[in-house]
């Protein structure tokens, strides 16, 4: 018996349409690769500087690097931590960017901090909107724990514990899907958000000196290519004295693969265009969705798919 070509059950649940974003679906985004130093309190002073800055050349959106307020370390995570669900006098890192995105009235992809909850530590990053309210927070889902035999060796989970969920969350620069680093490299999740209506994923990210030259931009453009969606990278930038070397290279990428701006691994900020009408070009081009092959595989979200069956 001939099997029924069904691409609507190629994701379970079906594709969720995001609400029409505004403004035409143009914004401008803002890659803050940041110097990080051992000191707490100027890193915070310097993201703010450098996030005005980045809003007075017209700004809208804002992401910072993966742990941008300390060294990048297991020794370094439980020293910085700051407890977030507190209150902002015991995050002052979620503070600064609550304040700034209230004042500039932008929204803000805030990288990733040590967070302390509950007797555990995660590597979170905070959404703020316009008036300075936290959105989301998404917790690191996948750990970086790898073994490089004479490159590198680091495992997050001997200090930090993995979150568990999707971040997903509406904005007024359009509807964005969060994810940490080593995040990237699970497919998976990039394609659940694509199916829950993201306009853009961002990943605030640290790569190293071996991982980076290697897989950086490679994942950077599958993830943007397998879901016809925009892709957008924040690392620190180098510091060759650190004990941890972040390879740099923040990066914003087009539904179609394409590099729309990029920089290398000094300190700078990259402002760059998003166009979503690029995505529904495209996705009219060369219509994925519509060809997906449901009779023969499919992708469970299992979260929505509890929610949705109730």
């Amino acid at each position: 018996m001939a099997s029924v070509f069904r691409p609507e059950t190629a994701r379970q649940p079906p594709v969720e349409r995001p609400p029409t974003p505004p403004n035409g679906g143009r914004y401008k985004i803002a890659l803050c690769q940041l110097a990080v130093t051992p000191d707490k309190e100027r890193n915070i002073a310097h993201a703010r500087s450098v996030i005005e800055a980045a809003a007075d050349n017209g700004a809208q959106l804002i992401l910072l690097p993966e742990i941008w307020n300390c060294p990048y370390s297991n020794d370094s995570f439980p020293v910085y931590a700051e407890d977030i669900d507190a209150g902002f006098e015991a995050s002052p890192s979620s503070a600064m960017l609550s304040n700034v995105a209230r004042e500039k009235k932008l929204t803000i992809v805030g990288g990733s901090i040590p967070e302390r909850s509950n007797g555990h530590l995660y590597n979170t990053c905070c959404v703020f909107d316009k008036d300075g309210e936290l959105k989301a927070k998404h917790r690191k889902v996948h750990l970086f724990d790898i073994d490089i035999p004479g490159k590198i060796t680091f495992k997050e989970s001997d200090v930090l514990t993995a979150g568990d969920g999707p971040t997903i969350v509406d904005t007024d620069v359009g509807r964005i899907g969060v994810g940490i680093c080593y995040d990237i490299r699970f497919p998976e999740r990039a394609m659940l958000y694509a199916a829950r209506g993201a306009h853009i994923i961002c990943y605030p990210g640290a790569f190293n000196m071996t991982t980076g030259p290697a897989h950086w931009e490679l994942l950077q453009k599958a993830r943007a290519v397998d879901n016809q969606i925009y892709v957008a990278t924040c690392a620190p930038a180098r510091d060759p004295s650190a004990g941890y070397i972040a390879w740099g290279h923040s990066t914003l990428v087009g539904p179609f693969g394409q590099i729309v701006a990029t920089t290398e691994h000094e300190q700078t900020t990259v402002i760059a265009e998003i166009d979503y009408s690029q995505t529904e070009k495209i996705r009219l081009n060369m219509p994925l969705e519509s060809q997906r092959r449901g009779d023969l595989y499919n992708l469970v979200d299992v979260t929505r798919h509890a929610s949705h069956k109730t």
